[in-house]
């Protein structure tokens, strides 16, 4: 057993969080309130059916006890601190024991919930336990709540089908799970790259919320690639007491450098940058020049990621660090390299949100440095590489970032829902985002 555990360590110290998020009670309260109609639905769906067993044990004639309406009152969902949650659903049900009389009664449901991994790495809820109760309630147009009251051995027996009632509970919870294996869909972020969320425990509860921690891994033309390793383990901020917002996303300065990491090894950062100038103009400041090329042809610049990108995040700001290799060449059909420029630049980070994706661009570079790697025209000075290069270089490379991340990188997120009043906060070494939680109607 030792051995086996011995093998089984290096593996799971590679498993690190670089992301997750807080669910806030105000969430929960959120995801309580729009989850009312589809509780409704399964209740009635099943406790309507006349071919299911009878809800009530012991009725003398259950074929003549049949529900007739299910009215979902309320629904809420609490936390329990370290342990999960308490389903409370309380639904008035109009039962007919006798053609002639329609009694209502209120069922009031208590189930505890907790939150599992299954072996698939998927979350999943699951009732740890389930308490069902009903009571008559004594209705007249006159008031708009129904009062519950006690009633007499005569009338419907009390006695209520546990089993029963707490499989509409597990019902209930089919809907949630499909929902929470969206969460570890890959979703695309080029044609050939993809991000998938996966989760590393199941979530912790708190009075503060349930706060998840995920590890992002991505694909390349379909092979996970191995990340840089992160210098600082990242751990999730400790959630504000009193956050008005359903959810906070919380995201490492390690979780952008891996992006950042993968789209360079899918090569979308090897950009070819058009050029203004052509070999006459470049020979009149460079004059072994002339010597190479005869014919004066267009100047084209191919760059290439000389070393990994790596963004750092501070206090309201965010700034890509991208080392290029800018081979300068010449030849409308075939590429010649004449020139090779290091190309360090620091160029500021727009970061937002649409829906549920993280919207990112390339500002204005902030800082770049040239310098000469190799040339085939004799030296050149730093000077005369920045005269030539660097307004380009400027324009260029940002440009043709932001094509590239153009279509945003998606959250974590289950599927029907989308992300509303949304702020983005930049902290030193991670990002906030507080936002909303709304559900999207169903389409078809």
């Amino acid at each position: 057993l030792s051995t086996l555990l011995s093998l089984l360590v290096p593996a799971h110290t590679t498993r690190s969080p670089d992301c997750g998020g807080i669910l806030t009670p105000s969430g929960l309260s959120y995801l309580a309130e729009v989850s009312k109609p589809h509780a409704e639905t399964v209740l009635r769906q099943d406790l309507m059916a006349p071919t299911v067993p009878d809800l009530f044990l012991g009725s003398p004639k259950p074929s003549r006890s049949q529900i007739n309406s299910v009215k979902v009152a309320e629904l809420s969902l609490s936390l329990i601190p370290d342990t999960g949650l308490r389903l409370s659903i309380d639904a008035d049900l109009g039962i007919t024991p006798a053609p002639s009389t329609t009694k209502v009664m209120r069922l009031s449901i208590l189930a505890d919930l907790h939150v599992e991994m299954n072996p698939e790495g998927n979350l999943e809820v699951v009732t740890s336990a389930c308490k069902p109760a009903v009571e008559e309630v004594q209705s007249t147009e006159e008031t708009e709540r129904s009062t519950p009251c006690k009633s007499s051995s005569s009338d419907v027996d009390k006695e209520i089908n546990i089993d029963k009632i707490c499989l509409e509970v597990s019902k209930l919870l089919l809907l949630p799970n499909e929902q929470l294996i969206s969460l570890t869909a890959q979703f695309p972020i080029t044609p050939s790259c993809q991000v998938q969320y996966l989760p590393l425990a199941a979530p912790m509860f708190s009075e503060q919320g349930i706060t998840i921690s995920l590890q992002t891994t991505f694909q390349v033309a379909g092979m996970a690639i191995p990340l840089p390793v992160s210098p600082v383990p990242f751990s999730m901020p400790e959630p504000a007491s009193s956050s008005p917002s359903h959810l906070t996303l919380a995201f490492s300065e390690h979780f952008y450098t891996s992006l950042f990491f993968a789209l360079e090894t899918a090569g979308a950062f090897n950009m070819t940058i058009p050029s203004p100038l052509t070999t006459a103009t470049m020979a009149q400041k460079i004059t072994q020049m002339g010597s190479l090329f005869q014919e004066d042809l267009p100047v084209v610049l191919q760059a290439v990621v000389r070393s990994s990108p790596r963004v750092v995040l501070e206090e309201g700001k965010a700034a890509l660090k991208l080392f290029l290799t800018i081979h300068v060449g010449a030849g409308s059909s075939a590429f010649q390299s004449f020139l090779s420029v290091n190309v360090d630049t620091s160029a500021g980070l727009l970061l937002s949100v649409t829906d549920t994706r993280m919207m990112i661009s390339a500002a204005v570079i902030e800082d770049i440095e040239l310098s000469l790697a190799a040339s085939d025209v004799g030296p050149v000075p730093a000077a005369l590489l920045e005269e030539l290069f660097l307004p380009t270089i400027r324009k260029e490379v940002p440009a043709q970032m932001n094509v590239v991340l153009s279509e945003g990188i998606f959250l974590p997120h289950i599927s029907s829902f989308t992300y509303t009043d949304v702020n983005v906060v930049i902290h030193k070494d991670y990002v906030l985002v507080p936002c909303n939680l709304e559900l999207q109607a169903r389409t078809g």
